[in-house]
């Protein structure tokens, strides 16, 4: 392809077409390249979509995009192998404009955004594999492809491929992935009409639930569980840290299978039929784990950024990734204005995350990859929590105790994983960095 574009993006996620439409909303001419059959075809997520960040690009989008429900219930659930413990928030100011978040299937809201970029003038190339850059010096100048004829040139390359992205190790720009800071993801989509979902969660029309779980789910390793509404189908799935899985000898597969056989799961699936399954790699390594973020003629996006945030209670990565695409955008166009690539031009990206919620968060919550590696969390502690609750909620006819006798009876039981200075110090550190 002799034509040369003022930027390639490489991939059509939400972080790559949030870049795209942006770009080519202020008259550059872009090209986004996808190695999947159609954008969307292999992206995967829970997925559960805050609305704040598109909302800045298309106010009111959820009366066209392909949502599926607005949250209004965020639940988190404690799991042992028979028993769990529930926390509950709802709240009806969720179900107003703008939203705080739907439930989305990436497999219909990606193609959607890229449609969105590809009106706006980006040109979007599917069933394509960059493999390599082209260089000048040390800036780069485009990208190779598989294709016949396939270099292509570009005054930036924006990688916006994923979490495993070879592309950003090829420009040097970080070294091999650590198993301890990045996660595997299973994911399963489930068949249940709109009524049954409704009343087993109680929902009516287009309220939707997020539930995590904590526990069982992932055989006591670090890690969790979601169960996500959509309007005809549940979205179940586990995230689990390689290196946790690989330590116990685990296969996050087997343990999709025993997660979904909880009494808990196993009521809210009845009678659902599969319709999807799929896997996906997640950094999870937080703030440190972030790479250099541009060079000359390149910049780094989405997950490929490892721009992920993670406290155990609300998992984030869409809207991360579409503010990271928007501030290269900006960066891009900045570029082109003072007709400088180079990657003193492009360190301005930086600045633009920083002075984001994007690395704010993510600076100021930076030793949540090592509190949540804190095994208690995942075993001793729901175990703990459910067996206070039999404790508390059985009657056998005996003399009723006071909670705080039960608990130390409890906490005792569990040993000394449990011990009251321990689980002091673990609440503290939780408390400081959630």
């Amino acid at each position: 392809m002799s034509e040369r574009f003022d930027a390639i993006v490489v991939g059509a996620g939400p972080a790559g077409c949030s870049a795209a439409y942006a770009m080519a909303k202020e008259g550059l001419h872009v090209l986004v390249i996808e190695r999947g059959e159609y954008p969307g075809s292999k992206n995967v997520s829970g997925a559960l979509l805050h609305s704040h960040v598109l909302s800045s690009l298309f106010p009111n989008f959820w009366e066209e995009a392909p949502v599926e429900r607005f949250v209004t219930q965020r639940k988190l659930s404690f799991l042992t192998p028979d028993t769990s413990l529930t926390v509950d928030f709802r709240d009806d100011y969720f179900a107003k404009p703008p939203y705080n978040g739907f439930t989305v299937l990436r497999s219909k809201f990606d193609p959607w955004l890229a449609k969105k970029a590809e009106d706006a003038g980006a040109l979007i190339m599917t069933g394509t594999q960059v493999d390599d850059f082209l260089w000048e010096g040390d800036r780069v100048m485009g990208v190779k492809t598989r294709k016949q004829d396939g270099e292509v040139l570009a005054h930036v390359v924006i990688i916006a491929e994923g979490a495993n992205s070879i592309l950003t190790q090829k420009a040097g720009l970080r070294g091999d992935m650590s198993p301890h800071e990045m996660a595997i993801g299973a994911k399963e989509v489930i068949r249940l009409s709109e009524e049954i979902i409704n009343e087993r969660f109680n929902l009516k029309g287009n309220e939707g639930a997020s539930i995590h779980y904590i526990g069982e789910c992932t055989g006591g390793v670090p890690g969790g569980g979601f169960l996500y509404t959509n309007m005809n189908s549940i979205s179940l799935g586990l995230v689990c840290r390689i290196s946790d899985l690989a330590k116990k000898r685990l296969k996050i597969f087997e343990l999709v299978e025993r997660f979904k056989s909880h009494p808990h799961i196993r009521s809210l699936i009845a009678g659902g039929v599969l319709k999807e399954y799929s896997g996906h790699m997640i950094p999870e390594g937080g703030y440190k784990a972030i790479p250099k973020l541009f060079r000359g003629g390149l910049l780094v996006v989405g997950e490929a950024a490892s721009l992920n945030f993670n406290n155990g209670l609300i998992l984030r990565g869409i809207d991360y990734a579409m503010a990271s695409g928007m501030a290269a955008a900006r960066t891009v166009s900045l570029a082109r204005s003072n007709g400088d690539f180079s990657e003193k031009g492009l360190s301005r990206y930086r600045k633009e995350l920083e002075g984001s919620f994007v690395l704010k968060d993510m600076k100021r919550f930076k030793g949540l990859p090592d509190i949540l590696s804190n095994p208690r969390i995942f075993s001793t502690y729901p175990d703990l929590l459910c067996s206070l609750g039999r404790e508390m909620f059985q009657v056998t006819g005996g003399e009723r105790r006071r909670v705080l006798s039960i608990f130390n009876e409890v906490r005792r039981r569990e040993g000394s994983r449990a011990g009251i200075g321990r689980i002091i110090k673990d609440l503290l550190k939780m408390g400081y960095q959630i």
